[in-house]
């Protein structure tokens, strides 16, 4: 699919034709490192606003690297360097007021919001028994009350406008459960849930939603599960998924490549549903 959507980007450049993207306003959670800084410099390529929002100060669980006001300020940097404009903002997503305020400053400096990427997650490991409530309230709160926030604070613009669509970055864990991530894998299967059932109220708006799900995805966050693991990144990928092609995880452009496919016009028709991404883990 990469190879496809670059041979059309190829082909629209070299005709002088600007990309689909060029002029749009995408927002996205979780955008400072990992897959969604990938998506807003895919996005930015093509000549995109982007409204970038992520952590400005460390969370408690799980204790690894989470984005930072840094990271964002250099993800500002390069989103301009690579031909796209952006206003960033240092949030969580548990604070509705903090995502709406975000929003309100893209809109204001973009006149709209055409794409929402809601990709603010966190991933940590135990037996289900064993949990705090702490831990299970801070996976269910960030991972679905965030994503249910992030999608609170665009939607109205969307129906102003008649047309958008959001994209909810699951994950093959929300389609499967997984071993010492039943808190994980019931915050993301509630992403589903929660995407269809806004995929039936946002259709007579002409707005989309689907999910996406991919299987382990080479980002740090890789590298902080394996910190507090005592183990190696690939063994992190393979302990948490296992799958059918001969890889222990995907890239992030192949994310990107996904999510430009959703929300392109190869995807108009797409609703409700989920793009599984998934290396051949859920046939084997």
């Amino acid at each position: 699919m990469s190879n496809v959507n670059n041979a059309a980007d190829n082909a629209a450049a070299q005709a002088g034709q600007p990309s689909e993207f060029a002029g749009k306003t995408i927002f996205i959670t979780g955008a400072a490192k990992g897959q969604g800084r990938a998506v807003a410099l895919g996005y930015a390529k093509e000549g995109a606003n982007i409204i970038a929002f992520d952590l400005g100060s460390p969370i408690a669980y799980p204790a690894y690297n989470h984005g930072s006001s840094k990271d964002l300020d250099q993800l500002k940097e390069e989103i301009e360097q690579a031909g796209g404009k952006a206003v960033v903002y240092a949030g969580d997503v548990r604070d509705a007021n903090a995502l709406q305020e975000a929003v309100n400053r893209g809109i204001e400096a973009f006149g709209g919001v055409d794409i929402a990427f809601i990709n603010a997650g966190i991933c940590a490991y135990g037996y289900s028994w064993e949990l705090s409530e702490n831990e299970w309230d801070s996976m269910i709160d960030i991972n679905l009350k965030g994503a249910w926030l992030a999608g609170k604070a665009v939607i109205p613009q969307l129906i102003k406008q008649k047309s958008g669509v959001i994209v909810y970055n699951s994950s093959i864990a929300g389609l499967r459960g997984l071993r010492r991530l039943a808190h994980y894998s019931a915050s993301k299967h509630a992403l589903v849930g929660l995407a269809k059932s806004q995929a039936i109220e946002l259709a007579p708006y002409g707005i989309r939603v689907v999910t996406l799900h991919p299987t382990g995805v080479n980002t740090p966050m890789n590298d902080g599960l394996a910190e507090l693991e005592g183990k190696t990144p690939e063994e992190i990928a393979e302990a948490s998924a296992g799958n059918l092609l001969p890889v222990p995880w995907i890239e992030t452009e192949d994310v990107v490549a996904a999510v430009k496919y959703l929300t392109g016009r190869s995807g108009r028709y797409i609703t409700g549903s989920g793009l599984i991404l998934d290396a051949g883990l859920l046939t084997a």
